[in-house]
């Protein structure tokens, strides 16, 4: 039994460019992907399959929604744990991991009080 993709890379409006093509390292090999879309759609049309494991089963995770709704698609950018995929564009020379299980965020600073009004 072979399956179907979930998704599908729908036709460009104009003519692709040489330009329009960066490169993007997903674990640590080299992909290259049309510029102007989201990491997750880039990782997508490239065939990747699994962004990430759960951090109890460690069950194989993808995008789901693409509106960072769902949080399936968190992987490691540029050395930051945790990011949406789908909510962030490709740049050349983004690498990218993917995130096996938890993954501990970076200390936040807070400069103000408890909130905005300082409740």
């Amino acid at each position: 039994m072979t399956s179907k993709p979930l998704f599908r890379v729908l036709a460009p409006v104009a003519p692709a460019m040489a330009d329009d093509i960066v490169q993007i390292w997903f674990n640590d090999q080299p992909l290259n992907v049309p510029s102007g879309r989201s990491v997750a759609a880039a990782l997508l049309a490239a065939g990747v399959q699994r962004f990430r494991a759960t951090p109890v089963s460690g069950a194989p995770r993808a995008p789901y929604c693409m509106m960072g709704a769902c949080f399936e698609c968190l992987v490691e950018i540029d050395g930051v744990p945790s990011r949406q995929s789908c909510l962030v564009s490709v740049r050349d020379g983004m690498r990218i991991h993917s995130q096996e299980g938890a993954s501990d965020l970076p200390p936040m600073s807070y400069t103000t009080k408890e909130s905005v009004h300082g409740r």
